[in-house]
């Protein structure tokens, strides 16, 4: 097929894990393509079918078939993380399959593991499949420009920030503490969006340690001395977010060191990694971890304190979308379909994104690491105006804390120490 052919099919597929907003984006892309005189295919789950060779799991899409849907959470196609660049013979069943539907366009809809997946293909295709990858995922960690989120975020943090504000009233009516941990695998963006929004008494991210080495014991004392604060202010209830990237910040043999070997981790569950090589967070009950370290320390200071974990991810990712997404995810499948119609889709696939209100697509070549297979990671900016304030309204042990002696009078107190002694069990918190 020439590279300058207008395309007759399209076909969407969608991959990774779910965010609010996918039904927006397969709608709006259907619609305009039918709109243009394109035959529509959806692929069911990703790409696990088309790499085994089976084009049966597939549907025509008609603009009744997706009318509406941009409202509802989910997929309408499914999902999966099956990873076909691992092997190049699945590769070229993917594009078999493409070939045997009768597909030219492709919109992929995705992370970055789907938008690498969307690299090969227009690559190997050398022109046969024009590709527009539209990037997804609650955790805002991809950097698309004018720091544009990702769809779904939005969907996510706001919901996430209703099931917070309730675990908040629920620990200060009952007087206890929750720790909430919260999805978001190389940045903090969702935990401190849900965190901040949500007064939460404290957030942790792994951006505020700047690239060195975390470990538990630190994680553990942070909270201890959010708990010890609030006592010395006579509140004994609070609610603490820890970001999901915090495990990996810690890294595995972190998380042994800090439960006594390799052996005692596997209490807190498996250590897995998916089909593009990433650690199943999701499979090590971080959240219990930080508990039982952090009630062992309390007891040991003789503070009694009851302590309740709980994740947030799941709860959120098919989620119907709240009103900022649904416009949002209409704009990017309109404009998926927009730049796979334009010449520039004849020279090369793009990441679609939304700048001002105009689609400006991205080079797969300017965005993917060819080395990593994926996209550059944007991380909270911890120097930024937005953090500092976040970080000001947290209750946690600062500098302020040690250097005023009336405070840290009443800070030793509840543990029963000297201000010294305080000093150097805790201090090393605040950089002292």
């Amino acid at each position: 097929m020439s590279s300058s052919s207008a395309p007759k099919c399209l076909g969407i597929v969608v991959g990774g894990g779910p965010a609010p907003g996918i039904n927006g984006v397969i709608a709006a892309a259907t619609i305009e393509a039918v709109n243009n005189g394109l035959r529509v295919i959806g692929i069911i789950e990703g790409f696990r079918y088309l790499a085994a060779g089976d084009t049966s799991q597939s549907r025509i899409l008609s603009i009744d078939d997706v009318t509406g849907i941009h409202l509802r959470g989910g997929s309408i196609l499914g999902t999966s993380r099956y990873n076909p660049t691992k092997d190049p013979e699945d590769m070229e069943r993917v594009l078999q399959s493409l070939r045997a539907l009768g597909i030219d366009a492709l919109v992929t809809i995705g992370g970055d593991d789907t938008a690498y997946t969307a690299r090969c293909i227009y690559e190997a295709g050398a022109g046969e499949f024009r590709v527009a990858h539209v990037p997804k995922t609650i955790d805002n960690d991809l950097p698309l420009p004018g720091s544009a989120p990702t769809f779904g975020f939005e969907t996510a943090r706001h919901y996430g920030v209703m099931l917070a504000r309730n675990l908040a009233e629920d620990a200060k009516t009952t007087r206890r503490w929750y720790l909430v941990v919260s999805m978001g695998r190389a940045a903090g963006h969702l935990a401190l969006g849900i965190g901040k929004a949500a007064a939460a008494t404290l957030t942790i991210i792994p951006e505020e340690f700047h690239d060195r080495r975390v470990t538990v014991d630190e994680i553990c004392d942070i909270v201890i001395g959010s708990i010890i604060k609030r006592l010395s202010r006579g509140d004994r209830y609070g609610l603490v977010i820890l970001a999901e990237g915090l495990i990996e910040a810690v890294g595995v043999q972190g998380l042994a060191e800090a439960v006594g070997g390799e052996e005692e981790l596997r209490k807190y569950g498996r250590v897995q990694r998916d089909p593009h090589g990433n650690l199943r967070l999701g499979e090590i009950a971080f959240g219990r971890l930080i508990k039982d370290r952090v009630e062992r320390r309390l007891a040991e200071l003789g503070i009694p304190c009851r302590l309740i974990t709980q994740d947030l991810g799941y709860e959120l990712r098919c989620a119907d979308p709240i009103p900022f997404d649904a416009e949002y995810t209409r704009d990017l499948g309109y404009g998926a379909i927009r730049f796979l119609l334009s010449d520039e889709a004849t020279k090369y696939g793009a990441i679609v994104s939304i700048l001002g209100g105009e689609m400006r697509p991205l080079r797969f070549e300017d965005m993917i690491d060819p080395s990593t297979k994926r996209m550059r990671i944007r991380r909270v900016n911890v120097s930024g105006e937005a953090y500092r304030c976040a970080r000001s309204y947290m209750i946690r042990l600062e500098q302020a804390d040690f250097l005023n002696p009336e405070r840290l009078a009443a800070l030793a107190r509840v543990v029963n120490m000297t201000p010294e002694q305080f000093r150097q069990r805790f201090g090393y918190l605040a950089g002292l």
